[in-house]
């Protein structure tokens, strides 16, 4: 149970960062950690204590608890898509300080124009 709630305040922790930060290198750093809290909750809630892989063998075989797989590929899946989403954020973040000069949200705004 500790590693479910360590996990939440992982989460809180990239919300916090998103929510009350005006960097924008802060902003994407924050978005960062909380994916990687989803990621790592539904590792957690695929694991099983004493399983095994998930490997069928030929019928006379013990009846053992076996690792869900299925999670483990979403969560593939998702540190992919996540790669693919930072590197945009970072570039778009890249483009935004050539053509203001700041990664400040606050002095962006004021600059609009």
């Amino acid at each position: 149970m500790a590693v479910y709630v360590l996990c939440l305040v992982l989460f809180c922790v990239g919300i916090y960062a998103i929510l009350s930060k005006r960097n924008l290198i802060k902003i994407i750093i924050g978005l960062i950690v909380a994916e990687h809290a989803v990621n790592l909750f539904f590792i957690l809630v695929a694991y099983r204590i004493g399983g095994r892989a998930p490997i069928f063998e030929p019928p006379p075989v013990s009846i053992e608890p076996m690792v869900d797989p299925l999670p483990h590929a979403l969560v593939l899946t998702a540190i992919v898509i996540g790669i693919a989403t930072t590197a945009f954020m970072v570039a778009l973040a890249m483009r935004i300080y050539e053509k203001y000069g700041t990664y400040d949200i606050a002095r962006i705004r004021e600059l609009r124009g």
